[in-house]
């Protein structure tokens, strides 16, 4: 099948116009433009592929030859991982590789998939002055590594801190909710769920995934599968996903065309194809997305940050759990294998370049129907109870997803479904075809697998044994076209070293301050303004719309709350999926991150993301200690500069000092660390995701409910350092969720860079409630950062730790400080008017007419006399669902 467009220009147009219209319209990752002669034919005859090729000479090859291999095949391992693998094939092996294990190991030890990073041994740590804040976290950190690890003295890598609070907490007997299990598919707590009345233990799972470089060349398919990738991981897990978040990062969408850098997509093009391509994938597998958001920032134009976040579930009685056995089937279950996703795990370890939009291969073609499909499949309870193993094929292919299963395998690549003819063996290794899942089963079990997924048009395929010989074996045309033992791969390559530089902030902090747009001398009128049209405080309506928040119908709050649907929610909340009764379960899901607070400082940027990810499970109701964190680490390509090292080094320090603080863990994450293009980068990014279960009944949104409520600021203190003081915001927290589950909280919201200035208007702008404050409020209490600071209208007088009444709701719809009104209507125009030409919420004319439909009885058409056909089956289709469950 092959598809064309035909666009039609109006105009006068000059040679250059043409020029620039055609590089803003076709991206030569994945399209081309096509002769107006139509083809003589749609077939295509590949030819017979070659066997692979044997790298003769390998062992021989020293420092210096190795580097030049390393360039003419583009690999992301070093050349000390090559220098490695060289002296294993000489002493162990005796013999010269093949390309597929060259690019298979490529793969299996990439950043990507073996977080070489995140392991690399930090040898030696600094700290400039001005970082005694850092230092004192560093303390911390060690004294845990004592608790936790006692005599073990393990090497200090970014990894270690990122996972010491859960191993802290796990240890002191405070994670006891937590699944622990030898697949790592997602993280997983168990949850008490009321059904009908009963209770039942489920397993509750969530993961965060980005696909920045696939977005970056091919917005569609690398969002689409951003998405895909990240529903995989909790439903390899047997667990159902049902409901998604979008967290993304780009430079200004509404930059002129000519300012977009040679080898780059212009931003609109990436921002506006790029949320297509999610909510296509979403919509199609029936997913509801209860948050879509977008931070800013001209450090994303080095590359674009694409966060999916999903969260699923499933009865614990339904996950099993099993050990691998000799004799064991591995069966591969969806879609067939294809180049697309050749060298998606290296080009993602890689920087940005400005030949990046020339890999097409590198970003996967999304099959959004076939995952649905694995969706139902894997829902069957009898079906999910009898896999022993699972795994999904991300990034790596057959290679990484059956090779991470068992330590001695035999796999066939000639059994593996293909899309086409002509892939090669390496080919066939390490695609990151989407929609396919490894499972391992008992072999007697092959049968039942193959009839259970044929009844869902799904191919199951018999592709590995689990032998006992301690040996990853890959065959292809009978064969071996890997042969590795499994001690070696296992190594994950050298360990890199490296030493950490920790800077101080060189800029004034924008903690407590108004962002730079806000003029003190200003009006209190254009002071709103500067807020509320600020590009990270403006509405995202119009991108949110893209997305579909009711398929599934189980959301409980609505990503546009009020009756204005204006008002956006902290956090996103869904009922727990039963296929069967009902229920008042409900997890909550929100995120942090301010990319102008990490770019000052790394340290207090992580702080303040997890705090405001707390903050926001907190003012929808959550239960602080409820609470569990999964973190995306975002961060420049850091060479061997012990200064860009030390960003992610203070950053994850900062997360730590969070989430030792408040005896919250980060259970799970996901890192990426080559967010860089010539000599640009992304700001230091670390986005949190906090999730909790909870109750609907006392689920709270932030648009004011009422007129004559009494509206208070709770705020927490902060120390010398510029931190929340966290046994302060404990407490806070605890009060104001027993006065959200008895009812006494009408709406709640946690504020942010914006302060109580874009706080009160969010919280007006949903029903048109107004406010009031009697006592002219100074510019400082209005648009200075409030992190850490909530809103709470109540009925009666607010009792919690540090809350100030500052005024009430009224019905008339503005914003009233002292003598000064601001309608609300002309504050929603500023709001909504900044990302209006990029994602709009208005017809492009206003000319444009809804036609009146009417029914006119016309003359009747009489079936024929003879020769009618009669039906054989009604197929009902209903429009507008996405799922079979909504159908």
């Amino acid at each position: 099948i092959a598809s064309a467009q035909v666009i039609i220009l109006k105009g006068s147009l000059e040679e250059n116009d043409l020029i620039r219209i055609k590089e803003f319209i076709i991206n030569k990752v994945d399209s081309r433009e096509a002769p107006l002669e139509p083809p003589e034919t749609l077939a295509l005859t590949p030819s017979p592929p070659p066997d692979v090729e044997i790298l003769s000479g390998f062992r021989e090859r020293d420092e210096s030859t190795l580097a030049t291999l390393r360039a003419n095949l583009g690999l992301a391992m070093s050349v000390a991982d090559l220098a490695f693998c060289r002296n294993y094939f000489r002493d162990e092996e005796q013999r010269d590789p093949t390309i597929t294990e060259i690019r298979m190991l490529d793969t299996y030890w990439s950043d990507h998939c073996r977080h070489t990073t995140f392991l690399t041994k930090i040898e030696e740590v600094s700290f400039d002055p001005g970082t005694d804040a850092i230092q004192e976290s560093y303390q911390l950190y060690q004294s845990a590594r004592e608790f936790v690890y006692g005599e073990d003295q393990r090497p200090i890598t970014l990894m270690d801190i990122a996972l010491l609070g859960m191993k802290q907490l796990r240890k002191s007997g405070e994670l006891a909710n937590l699944e622990v299990s030898r697949e790592i598919n997602a993280a997983s707590i168990v949850v008490p769920v009321d059904v009908d009345g009963r209770e039942e233990e489920w397993l509750v799972m969530f993961k965060n995934e980005t696909h920045n470089h696939p977005t970056e060349i091919e917005p569609f398919g690398g969002a689409a599968t951003c998405l895909g990738g990240a529903i995989r991981d909790p439903l390899s897990g047997r667990s159902y996903v049902y409901q998604a978040m979008r967290v993304t990062g780009a430079g200004d969408p509404r930059a002129p065309f000519e300012e977009t850098l040679p080898g780059k997509l212009p931003q609109r093009k990436i921002c506006q194809v790029a949320a297509h391509g999610y909510s296509s994938y979403g919509n199609q597998i029936g997913l509801p997305t209860g948050q879509v958001s977008e931070v800013y920032h001209p450090g994303y134009v080095a590359k674009r940050m694409e966060v999916g976040a999903v969260i699923a579930a499933a009865p614990r009685e339904n996950v099993f759990r099993g050990e691998p056995a000799t004799g064991d089937a591995i069966l591969l279950i969806g879609g067939r294998t294809g180049r697309d996703g050749v060298g998606g795990a290296t080009g993602s370890s890689k920087e940005h370049t400005d030949t990046a939009l020339e890999n097409s291969a590198e970003v996967q073609k999304g099959d959004a129907p076939t995952e649905r499909k694995i969706q139902r499949l894997f829902r069957n309870p009898e079906f999910a109870k009898r896999i022993k193993v699972c795994n999904d094929f991300g990034a790596g292919g057959v290679s990484v997803a059956i090779g991470e299963i068992a330590d001695s395998l035999e796999i066939d690549l000639d059994k593996v479904p293909k899309k086409y003819d002509g892939l090669d063996g390496t080919e066939l290794a390490i695609s990151e075809s989407q929609e396919r899942m490894a499972i391992l089963v008992e072999a007697t079990d092959i049968d039942f697998f193959t009839t259970e997924a044929d009844k869902e048009n799904l191919e199951c395929t018999h592709v590995a044994n689990v032998a006992d010989h301690g040996r990853l074996r890959i065959n292809w045309r009978g064969k071996p076209v890997v042969d590795l033992s499994r001690q070696f791969l296992d190594t994950n390559g050298v360990q890199g070293s490296g030493r950490v530089q920790v800077t101080a902030p060189s800029q004034e902090s924008p903690l407590g301050k108004a962002i730079e747009s806000v003029s003190e001398s200003g009006n209190l009128e254009d002071q709103f303004a500067a807020v509320l049209s600020d590009l990270n405080s403006a509405s995202q309506k119009g991108l949110g719309e893209m997305f579909d928040g009711s398929v599934g119908a189980g959301t409980v709050l609505w990503p546009f709350g009020g009756a204005t649907q204006s008002t956006p929610p902290d956090a996103m909340a869904c009922k727990i999926p039963l296929l069967k009764g009902e229920t008042d379960t409900c997890t909550l899901m929100s995120w942090g991150f301010n990319p102008r607070i990490a770019s000052w400082s790394p340290y207090h940027g992580a702080i303040y993301a997890v705090t405001e990810s707390v903050c926001r499970i907190v003012s929808t109701g959550g239960q602080l200690s409820d609470i569990r964190l999964t973190l995306q680490e975002y961060f420049e390509k850091l060479h061997d500069d012990p200064r860009r090292w030390g960003k992610p080094f203070s950053a994850l320090l900062g997360a730590y000092h969070v989430q030792n603080a408040l005896r919250l863990a980060a259970i799970g994450g996901k890192d990426s660390m080559s967010g860089s293009f010539n000599d640009l980068d992304v700001p230091p990014t670390l986005v949190s995701f906090a999730v909790a279960p909870a109750k609907c009944s006392t689920t709270i949104s932030p648009e004011f409910k009422k007129t004559g409520s009494i509206v208070s600021l709770v705020s927490v203190p902060r120390d010398t350092h510029l931190r929340p003081d966290f046994e302060a915001l404990k407490r806070i927290a605890k009060q104001l969720h027993e006065l959200s589950s008895t009812g006494e909280i009408l709406s709640m919201h946690s504020l942010g860079e914006g302060g109580l200035a874009a706080g009160l208007f969010q919280m007006a702008a949903g029903n048109e409630i107004g406010f009031r404050a009697d006592d002219p409020t100074k510019a400082s209490e209005l648009f200075h950062e409030r992190y850490a600071s909530f809103l709470v209208e109540s009925s009666q007088p607010l009792e919690v730790e540090g809350a100030l009444p500052i005024g009430k709701t009224h019905s008339s719809p503005s914003i009233d400080i002292g003598s000064e009104s601001l309608p609300i209507s002309d504050l929603l125009q500023k709001w909504q008017s900044p990302l209006e030409e990029i994602y709009r919420t208005q017809a492009d004319s206003p000319h444009q007419t809804m036609e009146t439909l009417r029914y006119r009885e016309g003359p009747r058409i009489a079936p024929p006399k003879s020769g009618a056909a009669r039906p054989l089956a009604i197929i009902p289709t209903f429009p507008g669902t996405n799922s079979e469950y909504d159908s």
